[in-house]
């Protein structure tokens, strides 16, 4: 039984596999359509900076906020196990 359910997983990948293949086939095409006006490419520093550093900017802009404005109390948050918590307050 396991053979059978091997060789279904196998014929459900290759086809799946084809069916993608083929329908990407237009992405594909060397002659352009009507309306199609491209513009110039991007040089690899643009690309670079639209694709890499433009996303880890942004990820770094927002990871700031939230560590700035974290409200949360201190008793509250995850620490380092077997060590306790600093509390604001004094006994």
């Amino acid at each position: 039984m396991d053979k059978k359910n091997a060789l279904r997983a196998g014929a459900l990948a290759a086809g799946t596999t084809l069916m993608m293949l083929l329908m990407t086939s237009p992405a594909l095409a060397l002659t352009r359509d009507d309306g199609d006006d491209p513009g110039t490419g991007l040089s690899v520093i643009e690309t670079l900076g639209l694709f890499v550093a433009a996303p880890l900017a942004l990820f770094a802009v927002i990871a700031g906020l939230v560590m700035v404005l974290d409200k949360s109390h201190v008793a509250h948050r995850v620490t380092i196990p077997k060590t306790k918590a600093k509390t604001g307050s004094k006994a």
